[in-house]
């Protein structure tokens, strides 16, 4: 692209910078908390918002078992599809991810979390920034790409999902597998200054331990739970700081982390405990083999439990994320979005990893060359990822989508069809 070129495509998004924040507001206030996962009436809302704007929706809702066993309620994925050039084929394929489920909001907020309040050029509300922002980038993005006048070849597809929080297997996991979509590249929601190429896995374990119950007044006639799980914890703490020595080598990622993060158990006050169940949260960094850190891990419990006389143990898996991991073809996606993010965010972008997990993998995992990129400020912490008053930064929002339009408009090839038509 020429210089003209790219400043209309960055004139087109500075105009339409108004009804992309007003877009972003109607996300935020519609709930979409996940536990408990009704996500259908927020993905009705968003489609509603898109047909409006004069795209074709389509409508992927996911069967009501499938979303029961993924522990929801509900759940519709949202496509759109968008061909550029004259021809049925040809030209990349770019998919563009951002979930539109959240975490709930908790307590602590100064504002209504479902209110998309702006004060100072800041959004705030559940989701803002993780990740309804992007729905908004990809979508302003791909609308000042279509009406850009620019000789383009290859398609790009919105992929709006509602699974992320849940491990993402009946959001792009489940486009993915049904073959309603096949992308060559995908860019999934991240934030303004960095492009990520990596990020840790996710084990959770539900462990619950058995005892007997007693009467308070005679607990030797009993096995405490609760006794013997805080032997556990104690051990898994100390498990915890042994991982510290573990170091990864991705930039942004440092060592493995372990967090108990659920306790439940006992019947009353006057009563031995006699179950108590706890959840295990072990983020796993790339370099570590997901199926040697689950049996390593089980098999620490079950050697601490089998240790303590009348205690049982069963272990049962919640979740397994594997690690989003560095792998060949993300090379043309980071060059050009570290290229244009310069540009226009002023600063030099870096290429590192996140400790969190995304759904960033799933699409990596089919061969995919994905890296994540979006609307956002330098870190999660600075956003209140997943705190009260989460917030967004308007004017990151709107870089954000300079950024991403200039990137799709590269990768479908307007430097080379502008180069062969001078």
């Amino acid at each position: 692209m020429n210089s003209a070129q790219i400043q209309s495509l960055r004139s087109h998004v500075d105009r339409h910078h108004a009804k992309q924040v007003d877009f972003l507001a109607e996300l935020v206030k519609v709930p979409s908390d996940n536990p408990p996962g009704d996500c259908a009436p927020h993905a009705e809302c968003a489609a509603e918002l898109l047909t409006a704007m004069g795209y074709d929706v389509e409508r992927h809702a996911v069967p009501a078992d499938v979303v029961a066993a993924n522990g929801m309620i509900s759940a519709t994925n949202l496509v759109i599809r968008r061909r550029f050039g004259s021809l049925p084929t040809g030209g990349p394929t770019i998919a563009l991810n951002a979930h539109g489920d959240v975490v709930p909001p908790g307590e602590g907020w100064s504002v209504d979390p479902y209110g998309g309040v702006v004060k100072d050029g800041v959004m705030y509300g559940r989701g803002v920034a993780v990740s309804k922002s992007d729905f908004a980038t990809y979508v302003f993005a791909l609308k000042a790409l279509e009406e850009s006048g620019l000789a383009l070849n290859g398609a790009v597809e919105l992929h709006l999902t509602y699974d992320e929080e849940a491990g993402g297997l009946i959001g792009p996991g489940w486009l993915l597998s049904q073959g309603i979509t096949k992308p060559d590249y995908a860019i999934s929601a991240g934030f303004s200054y960095n492009v990520v190429v990596a990020h840790n896995g996710c084990l959770h374990l539900e462990v619950r331990v058995e005892g007997r119950s007693a009467h308070a007044a005679r607990p030797d006639t009993g096995i405490d739970a609760l006794e013997a799980a805080t032997t556990l914890l104690s051990s898994l703490y100390g498990l915890r700081q042994s991982y510290k020595a573990m170091r990864s080598g991705v930039p942004g990622i440092e060592h493995p982390t372990l967090v108990v993060g659920l306790i439940s158990g006992g019947i009353n006050t006057n009563v031995v405990p006699d179950v108590v169940t706890m959840r295990i949260d072990r983020r796993i960094i790339p370099e570590e083999n997901s199926a040697e850190v689950e049996h390593d891990l089980k098999a620490h419990i079950e050697r601490v439990c089998a240790d303590i006389p009348g205690i049982k143990v069963a272990i049962r898996r919640i979740l397994l994320a594997e690690p989003f991991r560095v792998k060949p073809g993300q090379e043309k996606l980071t060059a050009l979005l570290q290229k244009h993010g310069g540009d226009v965010m002023g600063e030099s972008i870096p290429v590192g990893g996140l400790p969190i997990y995304t759904d960033a993998r799933l699409y990596s995992e089919a061969g995919i060359p994905t890296v994540l990129y979006g609307a956002g400020p330098h870190t999660l912490l600075d956003a209140n990822g997943h705190r009260a008053d989460e917030k967004l930064v308007l004017e990151d929002l709107r870089k954000a989508t300079q950024v991403v339009a200039l990137t799709l408009a590269d990768l479908l090839g307007a430097d080379l069809l502008t180069n062969e038509a001078a």
